[in-house]
């Protein structure tokens, strides 16, 4: 008889492989040479067995602590230091392979099964508002309109007529699994699934709810009242918790996620809590100065603009600015004056502007003369 390999060599992990590992390895072992992969292949059957055999001794920490004191002596039953801890008879004893092979194929073994039954959360779902730039700032309530899953009124999420009774799944004993025990090649496995009777739920509707069809559920429409924060942006989303598909009974309702959209401002530009505006002003204001009545978010307030202004200067108004969200404090105010050249000037005016330009020239101008000199400079 051929000598046996090493059962942590068998499995391709080290003397001290942690519980987690040697059950990582089994898995990926188990599936690649499994007879339902390798139909008719001796060679894999015969891989797939001492895999097997490796776990099943690994895997127990009594086996395993025998075996690494005294090697496969220590787990066969021929040598008495391992009665019932042989290599593959161990398999009749009822293995539960669910928790193996329910990740490998789908349902072979039914790992997921009993998650599959649980009452599952409802849907979230999602709706968008439009508001003003202003309801953004400083925030707002609105009220939504949607439709969303909720509870049948007529049976009040039974499924079940009036009058009529809901009964325990006789299938399944009213746990939403079924158990059944296979004859393989390896001996007598346990596989669990979701009762096809019930769905899962472990109860039968005999007279369904005309209303909702036996469903237990029914989409209505409803009004939601939403509270906008202060300070938020576009594009950003608010979470209702609750508010969404009404899940099964004895789970919790699904969330409701509203995504704000910001209309354009006539005069204001956002960036981030930061607001930009554009103020026009004449010629005149810019050379002599003049105290400008500016539009914020809060109303119009005067500010003074020094003599000799230039075109495209910006002003800062502290704390003129979106408030920040859930937090306290607000952003500031740009303010950039843009000089307006006149139009359609009268004779009188150009006769005043040529005189005053007489009188201006050479005297106030260092850009223009400092440009003139580049100018003269190049060849």
């Amino acid at each position: 008889m051929a000598e046996k390999r090493d059962y942590y060599e068998v499995l391709g992990v080290s003397k001290g492989a942690s519980e987690d590992e040697i059950k990582k390895a089994y898995r990926k072992l188990a599936k690649k040479y499994h007879p339902d992969l390798n139909p008719n292949n001796k060679e894999a059957e015969a891989k797939f067995k001492e895999v097997n055999e490796a776990f099943q001794v690994l895997s127990d920490k009594e086996k395993r602590q025998r075996y690494d004191q005294f090697g496969h002596a220590g787990v066969d039953p021929n040598f008495g230091a391992g009665a019932g801890a042989g290599g593959f008879g161990g398999f009749d004893g009822g293995f539960d392979f669910g928790d193996i092979f329910g990740d490998i194929f789908g349902g072979f073994g039914g790992r997921s099964s009993s998650r599959r039954s649980a009452p599952k959360q409802g849907r979230d779902i999602g709706a968008e508002l439009s508001i003003s730039f202003g309801e953004a700032a400083f925030g707002c309530s609105k009220e939504i309109n949607l439709y969303r899953t909720e509870y049948c009124p007529e049976c009040d999420g039974s499924g079940a007529k009036k009058g009529s009774e809901v009964v325990t799944c006789p299938t399944c004993g009213g746990s939403g699994q079924v158990r059944t025990m296979q004859r393989t090649i390896l001996g007598s496995m346990q596989t669990v699934t979701t009762c096809s009777a019930c769905g899962g739920k472990g109860k039968i509707v005999k007279d369904p709810c005309p209303k909702c069809a036996g469903k237990g559920k029914v989409r209505k429409s409803r009004k939601i009242k939403v509270k906008i924060p202060a300070g938020i942006d576009n594009g950003q989303s608010i979470s209702l918790q609750g508010q969404g598909d009404v899940g099964d009974k004895g789970a919790p309702n699904g969330d409701l996620y509203v995504t704000i959209h910001v209309k354009p401002h006539e005069i204001f530009q956002r960036s981030r809590f930061d607001v930009q505006c554009e103020v026009p002003i004449t010629f005149v204001q810019a050379a002599l100065g003049a105290e400008l009545e500016v539009p914020t978010l809060d109303g119009k307030v005067k500010y003074i603009i020094p003599e000799g202004t230039q075109s495209g200067t910006v002003f800062r108004l502290k704390g003129k600015g979106i408030p920040i969200l859930q937090r306290s404090g607000r952003g500031d105010q740009y303010v950039k004056v843009n000089v307006e050249v006149p139009k359609h000037l009268s004779a009188k005016q150009k006769s005043l502007l040529k005189e005053f330009a007489n009188l201006d020239k050479g005297s106030n101008h260092a850009k223009q003369k400092s440009f003139f000199e580049k100018m003269r400079d190049l060849k």
